[in-house]
């Protein structure tokens, strides 16, 4: 082989060689800032754009994609200590010119943190209709999806502000009385007795308690590299003291059951999709809704936790899209009886 060829080959393997190392560094000595790296290439990947909304002071982060058009907005909620991009997995699987928005939730990362007044069920309800009234969503009724600590919102908002909904979708919401309690909630009994409030299952310190906490919130094992499991970690310290403040609020009479307690003031029609392994909030929550609205639409997901937009998220972005075409269907179908 010609000198100058190996010295080319040389040459060029080391410059491959050099973004190489320096991923090799970013993974093993800033595991966060990687992370944070990913989210920012998905949100690009996916076509998602950061945006902020201002309301007297108070600022919304979320993202959004599309434009309004004949179907409906989606406005999608996330659950306790999570942000807009959870929804990344779901996004994927949903058509790219659908008008979709995922907004961080109150005092969640890039919305105002103020204080504990601002967190309970009724307060952040109160918050995201400011939102959607700041970018005029509910100009046309939207669809409105939550999970979690974010599905308890969804379905009280779905109350107070019936005339912006066309849509509900509840995945796995908190919030309600559960004939079966969960793995989760007979933890949190426990820890009632003893008031131990700094260690809370859903509010890791430690890879090891990442690791739990992603065993406790879903059926499937990932299998997570012990880097990526500090990089979670170190993202999440700065606010712990933060979501302990949250939840907190969210365990208060006033909030823990706000869900059950509005639930018959709902309208729009609805949609409910849980895990069946679901040990954070018991699948049985799903049965206490489909009895209180009897024309709600129930899909319960074999081989699936908690976390159900990371764990099946082509599955239930499938779910979300078909129950939006059968409304728009049955509406359709209903004018022209009309007419």
């Amino acid at each position: 082989m010609d000198l100058d060829v190996v010295n080319m080959l040389v040459i060029a393997g080391g410059m491959l060689a050099i973004p190489i190392l320096a991923f090799v560094a970013s993974f093993l000595l800033w595991p966060a800032a990687l992370i944070k790296v990913y989210y920012w290439y998905w949100r690009r990947r996916l076509g998602l754009q950061v945006d902020y909304a201002e309301h007297e002071g108070y600022r919304f982060c979320y993202t959004h994609r599309g434009k309004l058009g004949s179907k409906p907005s989606l406005l999608m909620l996330h659950g306790f200590s999570a942000h807009k991009d959870m929804w990344l997995g779901m996004v994927k699987f949903l058509p790219t010119n659908m008008h979709l928005l995922c907004v961080d939730m109150p005092g969640h990362g890039g919305t105002t943190r103020t204080s504990a007044v601002d967190y309970t069920i009724e307060a952040q309800v109160k918050r995201i209709h400011q939102f959607v009234e700041c970018i005029q969503l509910n100009k046309k009724p939207f669809h409105l999806v939550g999970t979690s600590m974010g599905g308890n919102v969804a379905g009280v908002y779905a109350a107070r502000y019936p005339s912006d909904l066309c849509n509900l979708t509840l995945i796995c919401p908190a919030g309600l009385n559960h004939p079966e309690e969960s793995t989760f909630v007979k933890h949190l009994r426990d820890l009632e007795k003893t008031k131990d409030v700094s260690s809370i299952p859903l509010i890791p310190s430690t890879p090891e308690e990442m690791e739990e906490m992603l065993k406790l919130c879903s059926f499937v094992r990932f299998k997570i590299p012990q880097q990526v499991l500090q990089g979670l970690v170190d993202v999440r310290i700065p606010h712990n003291d933060f979501y302990r403040e949250v939840f907190t609020e969210l365990v208060r009479e006033e909030s823990r059951q706000s869900l059950h307690e509005n639930m018959h003031l709902i309208y729009a029609p609805l949609q409910v999709i849980w895990g069946k392994q679901d040990q954070v909030l018991d699948v049985s929550g799903a049965s206490v809704l489909a009895e209180a609205l009897p024309g709600c639409q129930v899909d319960l997901l074999d081989n699936c936790g908690h976390s159900v937009a990371v764990e099946r998220p082509r599955k239930a972005a499938q779910l979300i899209l078909d129950f939006i075409n059968r409304q728009q269907n049955s509406g359709i179908r209903s004018n022209k009886k009309l007419s």
